[in-house]
């Protein structure tokens, strides 16, 4: 049986209900701390989530601690357990090619198969979904030099699979694999027109889980910040 990203209406019916819980915060009481994504608040978002405005980016960055790269010692993709269920058989990577492509159709299994994605790194289209990587916008690696060493796994987990945050994106699997855990001081999307926006996400992401960067690392986001409309 093919389905037609069915998720989608699931979305919005569950966020609609979610509003209904949530009471409006008021005065001085409203809480201003990053709230940090689940599994259940995590399937929302039915397009690619849009950073910050650069205004905001350039506030975040100047906020970020610099320090240098935490030792790799000890690190495993296994200690950022992903991809995890959102939806019956759907996982984070089906639900990442779902959101970003179009007209996506799925099996009863969730896996797309059909659809047409645009790279944003490097431009490209694609029509297969095997030739897509979901990237980890700052990566795991990355992201254990900058502070995630310290986490515990269930954390590591929401950073993982986050959707809520601009963390995940479908683009080629060989821009993705070309990047690979570099940070933008030494690795940027061959398509300038993308490093606006890759900036904003980069800076945001890092800031919402409170991550470090290093000077050249915020030298390079302050320079693809530039290329930002004004």
């Amino acid at each position: 049986m093919v389905k037609n990203s069915w998720w989608r209406s699931a979305v919005t019916t569950a966020a609609a209900a979610a509003a209904m819980l949530v009471p409006a915060a008021t005065g001085a009481a409203a809480s201003v701390t990053p709230q940090l994504p689940s599994a259940a608040t995590s399937t929302r978002a039915a397009t690619l989530p849009e950073p910050p405005p650069v205004g905001v980016a350039r506030t975040e960055l100047s906020g970020l601690h610099v320090e240098s790269p935490h030792s790799m010692n000890g690190y495993s993709r296994a200690k950022f357990p992903h991809w995890i269920k959102q939806y019956g058989e759907c996982d984070t990577r089906e639900v990442v090619l779902a959101r970003d492509g179009q007209d996506v159709k799925e099996d009863e299994m969730c896996r797309a198969i059909s659809g047409t994605w645009y790279s944003e790194y490097d431009g490209e289209t694609l029509t297969e979904s095997g030739r897509l990587d979901i990237d980890h916008v700052v990566p795991l690696a990355n992201a254990w030099r900058s502070g995630a060493d310290t986490w515990t796994t269930p954390k590591r987990k929401e950073f993982a699979n986050d959707l809520v945050h601009s963390q995940l994106i479908a683009v080629s699997a060989r821009s993705n694999r070309q990047k690979g855990d570099q940070s933008p001081d030494q690795w940027a999307p061959s398509r300038h027109g993308y490093w606006c926006t890759y900036a904003r996400a980069w800076v945001d992401v890092k800031h919402v889980y409170h991550l470090n960067v290093t000077e050249p690392e915020k030298g390079k986001l302050n320079e693809m910040l530039d290329t930002c409309a004004q």
